[in-house]
C-alpha cells in the first residue's frame, strides 16, 4: 500500500481497487469508507476510468467518448482540475480535449485513485482551481527474502449487451526479492450504444439514408488498446521503477462533438524513486510524454459533401476530391502532436513527534502543434495552423506544515509558488482569403506570456470526541489559461466550431489577454460515526468559492467578411448555436455534499445489508454578468441496499437527478427534465476466481445527461446536426454486463 503524503485531506477520497489485500475504500479527514469490492464491481461494468469516480462525492461526469469522460469536481471540471496518471502531469492535446488524462488509464490497469475535493494541499495539486485527483497503478511487488521465485497473474475478460461491448486485461509479474517484472496489457471495443427510448427519426436526415436506428445514440463506437512493462528494483529503503507505457485508439466517436477521434497514439516513460532516510522520505520522478492525435469524421457523421447541392454521397461514392472549390470536399482531417516532459522532487520531513514539513518542486515543458491539412472546398491550398509551435512551462516549489497539537486538533498550512510561461509561433489560415486580419493581428501581437501564481492553504481538523470530527479551511488556488484558451485566433466560422471541449456545440475563439483564475475556497466538513467507523456514518461537506477572473465565454461581435461569424445576429440568437470568445469574468459557486451509510439488518441466513446514500448540490453564477455558469449539474441523490452474505454482495441503487433549468443563455445552453434509474449488481468471490455481473438502467429509462451536452452523433454536423438544434444527448438504455477475472 502507498504511504499517504497529506495526514489532513478535506474531503478527500481514496480508493483502491488491484489487490484483496488492499484497505476499503476511504476518505482521510472526512473518514468515509465504502468497500472496495463496490469499486471493483464498477470495472466491468465501464470502459471509461473517470466513471470509477461516479460515488465520489461531489463528483460527476461530464459526457464525452467511450473512455474519455471528465469529471467534475463542485462544478469545476477539465484543466480546473489536477490530474496525474502514475505521478505524470497529463495534457489533453486536442481542441475538443478528447484525450484527456484519465483516458490513459484503463480501468482493469487501476491499483488505487485518490480525490481531493474541496480544500486541496498545495503539495497535491497546483495549477489548478477545482481538486486533485490521483490515478495510479499497481505498486511492484516483490518475493519475500528466501522464499525464491515470485510469478503470478491475472487475466479478465467482459462483456455489456448495449453497445456489444467487449474486451480484456492481462497482467503478469514475475520477481525476487530484489528486481520485479510487471506486465499490463487491456482492450475494449464497442459499437453505439442505445437510449432508453426514440428520440430522433430513424437514418441521417441530411442524406436520407436509414443509418441509424431511432433510439441509436450516434458516434458512441469507441475501440482502446493499452500496455505497459514495469521494472522495479528495491534495496532496503529505496525503490526505483521504470515504467513504459503505450496506449492505441484507432477511434472513438463523440456524441457531442462534430469530429470524431480518428487516431490517438502515445507512449509515456517513466521513472520513479522512493527513498526512506533519518530525517525523512524522499520521492522523485521523471517522466516524458508523447501524443499524436487526429481527428475526422467517423462512420456515423460525414466524410464528404457535395460542392453543388450540398448533400453527401454515401462515403464517398461517385464522388472525388478535386482539392478545390469544387467537386468534393474529403471531410477535415485535423492533428494534434503533443510532447510533455515533467520533473517532481519533495521530502517529508519530520521536525517532532509534533511537526512534519513537505517541501518540494515541480517542472513540466510541454510543446504542442495543431495543425489542419488542406482537403478541398474552400479548405485549400494551405496547411490551417491553428497553434504552431505552442509552448506552456510550468516551474513550482511548495512547502506545507502540518501539526499534530494535541488528540483534538489538527493543523496544516501550506504555500506555492508557480511560474507558467506560454509562448507561440506565429500562424496562417488556409488561404489568404480565409481569416487574413485574424492571422496578421495574432502574429503581430505579443505573444509571449508569464504568470506568477500564488496558492495557500490553511485547514484545522478537530476531533472533540470518538464519534465526531470537524474539519474546515480555506485555500486560495491559482490556474494558468491553456494554450487553446490563449492562442487560437481565427474568427471564421468554421475554425472556430472545431474549438469546443464544453460540448455544447458551440464555436470558440482563444484570447491573448486572459488573465489567471483565482479562486477563493470555504470548506467544511461534518462528520458523525460510531467510535470505530465501521458501522455507521454521516458527513456533511458545505462549500463556497469565489473565482476572480474565471474563464468564461462571452458572444463576439464586429467582425465581417466571408465566413466570419463574430457579428451582430450572433448576440441575439436564442434558438441556435453561438459564437463565442474566451474572457474574464468573475464567478461564484457554492453547494453541499451528504454522504452516509447506515446498518439495516444483520442476519445468519441472509447476512447483513447497509444503507448508503449521497446527495449533491452545486450552484453557478457568473457575478459579471448574472448569468448562470455552463455545465452544473443539477440536485442529485443515489440511494443503496448493499447485502453481503459469505462471499456474495449484491446492490440495488436508484439515482435519481433532479430538472436542470439553471442554464447559461450566453450559450444557449438546454435544459434536461428530472429522471430515475434502478441499478443492480452482484459479485461472487471463490478463491482466485471473482465474478460481475448487473444490469444498469434495468427499467430502460429514457433520459438526458445533464452534463452530457448537445446530440451531435451523425448527419452534417459542420453546418448543424442530423436532428434538429436542441436536442440533448441521451444517456445510456438498460445494458446487462458480466465480467470474469481469474488470478494464478
Amino acid at each position: 500500500m502507498k504511504k499517504t503524503m497529506c495526514l489532513l485531506l478535506l474531503c478527500t477520497t481514496k480508493l483502491y481497487a488491484a489487490d484483496a489485500e488492499l484497505p476499503t475504500m476511504t476518505v482521510e479527514g472526512a473518514k468515509q469508507q465504502i468497500e472496495m469490492e463496490e469499486l471493483m464491481s464498477l470495472v466491468p461494468a465501464t470502459s471509461d476510468t473517470a466513471s470509477l469516480l461516479r460515488n465520489v462525492p461531489g463528483l460527476n461526469i461530464q459526457g464525452g467518448g467511450g473512455v474519455s469522460g471528465l469529471p467534475v469536481i463542485h462544478g469545476l471540471a477539465d484543466d480546473r482540475l489536477r490530474i496525474k496518471v502514475d505521478g505524470m502531469d497529463l495534457i489533453s492535446a486536442c481542441g475538443n480535449h478528447m484525450n484527456p488524462a484519465l483516458s490513459y488509464i484503463d480501468p482493469t490497469n487501476v491499483g488505487g485513485i485518490a480525490v481531493f475535493a474541496g480544500i486541496t494541499p498545495v503539495s497535491v495539486g497546483g495549477d489548478s482551481i477545482g481538486g486533485t485527483i490521483l490515478v495510479d497503478s499497481a505498486d511492484p511487488e516483490f518475493a519475500e527474502a528466501g522464499e525464491g521465485l515470485l510469478q503470478k497473474g491475472e487475466i479478465g475478460i467482459f462483456y455489456r449487451t448495449n453497445g456489444n461491448v467487449k474486451g480484456g486485461n492481462l497482467a503478469a509479474t514475475i520477481a525476487n526479492d530484489t528486481l520485479s517484472l510487471t506486465y499490463q496489457g487491456s482492450s475494449a471495443e464497442a459499437d453505439n450504444y442505445k437510449a432508453g427510448g426514440d428520440f430522433k427519426p430513424a437514418g441521417l436526415a441530411a442524406a436520407g439514408r436509414d443509418w441509424l436506428d431511432a433510439d441509436e445514440v450516434g458516434s458512441t463506437m469507441y475501440k482502446s488498446s493499452n500496455q505497459s512493462v514495469s521494472l522495479a528494483m528495491r534495496q532496503a529503503n529505496h525503490l526505483v521503477e521504470l515504467k513504459l507505457g503505450e496506449q492505441y485508439i484507432p477511434y472513438q466517436g463523440w456524441p457531442n462533438q462534430r469530429m470524431d477521434m480518428t487516431g490517438n497514439e502515445s507512449t509515456q516513460k517513466n521513472l520513479r524513486y522512493e527513498g526512506q532516510y533519518d530525517w525523512g522520505d524522499l520521492e522523485a520522478r521523471v517522466y516524458k510524454e508523447h501524443t499524436r492525435h487526429e481527428m475526422q469524421f467517423f462512420d456515423d457523421k460525414l466524410f464528404w459533401y457535395g460542392s453543388n447541392t450540398g448533400v453527401p454521397t454515401a462515403d464517398g461514392e461517385a464522388c472525388t476530391p478535386a482539392g478545390g472549390q469544387t467537386g468534393c470536399a474529403a471531410g477535415m482531417p485535423m492533428d494534434t502532436e503533443g510532447k510533455n516532459t515533467g520533473a517532481v522532487v519533495k521530502a517529508d520531513i519530520p521536525l517532532s513527534e509534533r511537526d512534519l514539513i513537505r517541501v518540494g518542486s515541480e517542472m513540466q515543458q510541454y510543446r504542442l502543434n495543431d495543425w489542419w491539412l488542406a482537403s478541398g472546398k474552400g479548405m485549400w491550398p494551405n496547411t490551417f495552423w491553428n497553434i504552431y509551435n505552442g509552448e506552456r512551462d510550468r516551474l513550482a516549489a511548495f512547502g506545507e506544515w502540518e501539526a499534530q497539537w494535541n488528540s483534538q486538533w489538527l493543523t496544516q498550512f501550506g504555500l506555492r509558488y508557480e511560474k507558467v510561461d506560454m509562448n507561440a509561433g506565429e500562424v496562417q489560415g488556409y488561404s489568404s482569403t480565409y481569416s487574413p486580419a485574424d492571422a496578421a493581428a495574432f502574429n503581430a501581437a505579443d505573444r509571449k506570456k508569464t504568470d506568477n501564481n500564488i496558492d495557500l492553504t490553511a485547514l484545522a481538523k478537530f476531533t472533540p470526541e470518538a464519534t465526531r470530527t470537524i474539519e474546515f479551511g480555506y485555500a486560495m488556488k491559482t490556474r494558468s489559461p491553456n494554450l487553446y484558451e490563449r492562442y487560437t485566433w481565427s474568427t471564421h466560422g468554421m475554425s472556430m466550431r472545431m474549438i469546443n471541449w464544453a460540448g455544447d456545440g458551440n464555436g470558440y475563439v482563444g484570447n491573448l489577454n486572459l488573465e489567471p483564475e483565482v479562486a477563493h475556497t470555504l470548506s467544511a466538513t461534518f462528520d458523525w460515526h460510531d467510535a470505530a467507523q465501521k458501522e455507521w456514518g454521516l458527513k456533511v461537506t458545505p462549500y463556497y468559492t469565489l473565482v476572480d477572473d474565471y474563464i468564461d465565454a462571452a458572444r463576439c461581435s464586429g467582425g465581417s467578411g466571408s465566413g466570419l461569424v463574430c457579428d451582430a445576429d450572433n448576440l441575439t440568437v436564442t434558438d441556435a448555436f453561438v459564437y463565442l470568445q474566451f474572457v474574464n469574468q468573475d464567478a461564484r459557486l457554492y453547494g453541499v455534499d451528504v454522504s452516509g451509510h447506515f446498518p439495516l439488518a444483520n442476519t445468519e441466513t441472509y447476512g447483513n445489508f447497509t444503507a448508503t446514500g449521497m446527495l449533491n448540490y452545486v450552484r453557478g453564477k457568473n457575478k459579471t454578468t448574472g448569468d448562470n455558469l455552463y455545465n452544473m449539474m443539477p440536485l442529485n441523490a443515489k440511494l443503496a441496499v448493499v447485502q453481503r452474505v459469505n462471499s456474495w454482495t449484491n446492490t440495488a441503487e436508484v439515482e435519481l437527478v433532479d430538472d436542470k433549468t439553471d442554464v447559461s443563455a450566453e450559450r444557449n445552453e438546454l435544459t434536461t427534465k428530472a429522471y430515475g434509474l434502478l441499478h443492480l449488481r452482484s459479485s461472487i468471490e471463490a478463491g482466485q476466481i471473482r465474478v460481475d455481473f448487473g444490469i444498469e438502467n434495468v427499467l430502460d429509462k429514457f433520459y438526458n445527461d445533464p452534463l452530457g451536452g448537445v446530440y451531435m452523433g451523425q448527419g452534417k454536423t459542420m453546418s448543424g446536426t442530423g436532428v434538429d438544434w436542441g436536442v440533448s444527448a441521451p444517456g445510456m438504455g438498460r445494458t446487462i454486463y458480466a465480467g470474469l477475472n481469474v488470478k494464478f
